[in-house]
């Protein structure tokens, strides 16, 4: 089994680092070509056609971190990031959890949110429509993704909510779309198109926005690490770590720069990996926010032995097929 704990992996050329990579992750030579490409593999025509009035590109370092074993398995995690020491310390963190078994990870099944907005409908009259045709729905829903259908995946669920605004009630009509291992926002937003119709049509209302939430609390992920007290400086050190994490809990001045700092990893890994990194930033201040108070995403506690216990939880939402 490979080993991601490379000692002295910053001291290597860049030769010897990607003779790493390719052992451990036994990789082709085509894909460490890919890797060694110096645009790193966005040409000119790839981003005019990516984006609108293009120019040129933009390159950022693309680092590994070492050390990490999750769910008892070892990682080399790639990072794409311009800000020193990110790497080492997320490297250096890895190395400590080591010893107490590294990384345990739980994640919720992949589920989006689909939203449709309802308009000028008698709002319980329409609830009670939508629950009665909600098979109905489901199924025209799922109609439009061959793929998931295929896979037993999909619409699975409806949910209605009433928003009282400042101009007048509205309806939200919610589809609950398993989506596997895509991000799946434009499958989600492709079923709300869909649907909008029919809701239309069973609530007498109009529908305006029909679109993914952001917001992904249906795809939660939640990591736990423990720190041995020795390993980390001791006693006091443990203290001071619960310490800040206190501040960071109580005054959003000091949580506001302790998630950028959570976040400097996250989103250089989903920058590495070609994830939605603003959809990944956004649901995850708006869950530091869920209490009603800007608060500490990470929690810090010490166990019955004095060990330092580090917990992170956030809604995830990434994927590594389209979709």
């Amino acid at each position: 089994m490979p080993d991601s704990s490379i000692s002295k992996f910053f001291e290597k050329s860049r030769k010897e680092r990607l003779d790493v990579i390719k052992n451990f992750a036994n990789l082709s030579e085509d894909e460490i070509k890919s890797l060694e490409l110096p645009d790193g593999g966005v040409t000119f025509d790839k981003a005019d056609k990516m984006v609108e009035n293009a120019f040129g590109t933009f390159s950022l370092p693309l680092g590994v971190a070492t050390n990490f074993k999750i769910n008892n398995k070892d990682y080399l995690v790639p990072m794409v990031i311009e800000e020193p020491s990110v790497i080492a310390a997320a490297s250096k963190a890895a190395k400590l959890a080591r010893p107490k078994g590294g990384f345990n990870v739980e994640a919720d099944e992949s589920y989006s949110i689909g939203q449709i907005q309802v308009l000028g409908a008698d709002i319980d009259n329409a609830v009670s429509k939508i629950k009665e045709n909600t098979q109905e729905i489901l199924e025209l829903a799922n109609s439009k993704s061959n793929t998931l259908s295929k896979m037993g995946k999909g619409a699975k669920e409806i949910t209605c909510k009433k928003l009282d605004t400042d101009f007048e009630p509205m309806l939200i009509v919610e589809l609950l779309i398993d989506v596997g291992d895509a991000m799946g926002a434009n499958v989600t937003n492709t079923m709300c198109e869909g649907v909008a119709p029919l809701i239309e049509k069973l609530t007498g209302g109009k529908t305006l926005l029909r679109i993914l939430s952001n917001y992904s609390t249906r795809r939660m992920v939640k990591a736990t690490a423990i720190f041995d007290k020795e390993s980390v400086g001791g006693e006091e050190v443990v203290e001071n770590m619960i310490h800040a994490y206190q501040f960071a809990k109580h005054d959003v001045y000091r949580a506001v720069t302790h998630n950028k700092g959570i976040m400097n990893g996250i989103i250089a890994v989903a920058n590495a990996t070609g994830q939605d990194s603003r959809a990944i930033e956004a649901a995850a201040n708006a869950y530091a926010s869920r209490s009603g108070q800007y608060r500490s995403l990470s929690e810090w506690t010490k166990d019955s032995d004095g060990n330092l216990v580090g917990t992170l939880e956030i809604p995830l939402s990434v994927g590594i097929v389209g979709g």
